[in-house]
């Protein structure tokens, strides 16, 4: 008998095939499915051929067919589109107080999807931290994973990059994510060096000076109050030097200077003058015995207000 006709079904789509007389074979260029076959039953699409000859019989065979006709039936499809990381937490350039800051990212592949046995995040050249390790939380949401993660260890004041990569089932790494932090724990560096704390002078017009820095998150800026007012914004040099002129009030003045460095940490040193415009008065004075005999020693009293 003679073969009439050949078709395969693919996906759901008939397609026929044509003989070819130099191979003896029935052929057809296909195209294949659009997505990845991971996610079809068994990771592959199951491809049922048949064949119907003059006489009106048929023959089938399909991917579950048994032995190497059935194996040979078992379309397997990769996508070639790599996954997208997209870290959300910490921001870009984020400058932080927090040492164990927590780090959050959207792992997403909308066709094989995330593998997430191969995620791998790393904090400068340290250890990698799989999906599992202590302190990643994995939660499985359309499309892909989110993901929480809060590093096991303090993290040094200065500059840190974070690196996260993962693959889908395909194969197909994504475009590794990339962050820079900077941690800031400590406040910065200030020194009032005039005027010395309980200082007492007759003259309203007063300079406070001193230095300041911050080797993590410089700039600083300085504050300085008097009696509680805010004497405005106050000029730090590149060597961190500055200085501030202020007008006392009679009597007790409370000087308080503040620097702050970009993370918000700040460092306050308070300092205490007095203003005494006042010259005292000398009002009563005593010599005894007066006259003296020469030679002879005498008492000198003051009265003093």
């Amino acid at each position: 008998m003679a073969i009439q006709t050949v078709k395969a079904v693919i996906n759901g789509q008939e397609h026929n095939l044509t003989y070819n007389s130099s191979s003896g074979k029935w052929e057809a260029t296909l195209t294949a499915p659009g997505k990845s076959s991971y996610n079809q039953s068994g990771h592959y699409y199951g491809v049922a051929v048949t064949a119907t000859d003059n006489a009106g019989n048929t023959g089938t065979a399909s991917a579950s067919t048994s032995g190497a006709v059935g194996e040979a039936l078992r379309l397997v499809v990769r996508e070639k589109v790599k996954p997208t990381i997209s870290i959300t937490s910490p921001g870009a350039g984020a400058l932080l107080t927090d040492s164990t800051p927590t780090i959050t990212a959207q792992l997403r592949d909308d066709d094989s999807g995330i593998d997430i046995s191969t995620l791998a995040l790393k904090i400068d050249s340290g250890a990698t931290a799989g999906s599992t390790a202590t302190g990643m939380t994995v939660t499985q949401v359309t499309g892909g994973y989110d993901i929480i993660y809060t590093p096991q260890t303090t993290l040094a004041d200065g500059a840190h990059t974070i690196t996260i990569n993962v693959s889908d089932h395909d194969g197909n790494a994504a475009t590794a994510a990339t962050r820079s932090i900077t941690i800031d724990t400590t406040p910065p560096t200030l020194d009032v060096t005039s005027p010395q704390d309980n200082y007492a002078t007759n003259r309203t017009a007063l300079t406070v000076s001193g230095t300041t820095n911050d080797a993590t998150s410089g700039p600083v800026t300085i504050r300085v109050t008097l009696n509680g007012t805010d004497q405005g914004a106050v000029t730090v040099n590149s060597s961190g030097a500055w200085t501030k002129a202020v007008t006392l009030r009679e009597g007790v003045n409370t000087i308080v200077v503040t620097a702050t460095d970009r993370a918000e940490k700040t460092t306050t040193i308070t300092r205490t003058v007095t203003l005494n415009t006042t010259a005292p008065v000398i009002s009563a004075v005593t010599i005894t015995p007066n006259p003296v005999d020469a030679g002879k020693t005498f008492i000198i009293s003051v009265t003093v207000k």
